[in-house]
């Protein structure tokens, strides 16, 4: 048993002397942050939102008290065939999340500039096991938005508002 302990507690030492860590809640530099431009019921809004609000930032209504606007120019997820048999049945999809946002000052100041976000997945199908294919795809889906979030969430968390 006291072998066990340490070589648990060398292990330990170990890691924290290479660098390892494990991964926190990104750090931000501002104090409250409005969302602009989201569809009513946007997932990426929701999954951001409660991201944020593991934070000390505050979530404002109103763009013009806050001190940084995520202003979001396209919230989008698709699908589209890419494979199909000759007689027309899909046999892959591909799953498609798109998010192009800015970073601006209520005063309208660009802080980021445009900032272009794709993710996309490959899904193989068959009618078979259509239902087990629907919650995959919503697996992905959800996937391919907490990744997004955690991109812009990485992005928030460099920006330095001009003094």
């Amino acid at each position: 048993m006291q072998r066990r302990a340490i070589l648990l507690t060398l292990a330990a030492t170990g890691l924290s002397g290479c660098g390892f860590a494990l991964r926190r809640e990104p750090e931000l530099m501002f104090r409250s942050m409005a969302l602009s431009g989201f569809r009513p019921d946007s997932p990426l809004a929701a999954e951001l939102r409660r991201q944020l609000s593991r934070t000390p930032v505050r979530l404002l209504d109103d763009p013009n008290r806050a001190e940084l606007v995520l202003l979001v120019l396209r919230d989008v997820r698709d699908k589209s065939a890419i494979v199909s048999t000759t007689a027309g049945q899909v046999r892959e999809w591909q799953l498609r999340v798109s998010l192009d946002y800015s970073l601006r000052t209520p005063g309208g100041e660009v802080i980021l500039p445009r900032t272009e976000l794709r993710m996309t997945r490959d899904m193989n199908y068959t009618e078979s096991e259509a239902l087990a294919k629907e919650q995959e795809e919503a697996l992905l889906y959800r996937a391919m938005q907490s990744e997004a979030v955690a991109q812009v969430m990485r992005r928030l968390a460099a920006v330095r508002l001009p003094s």
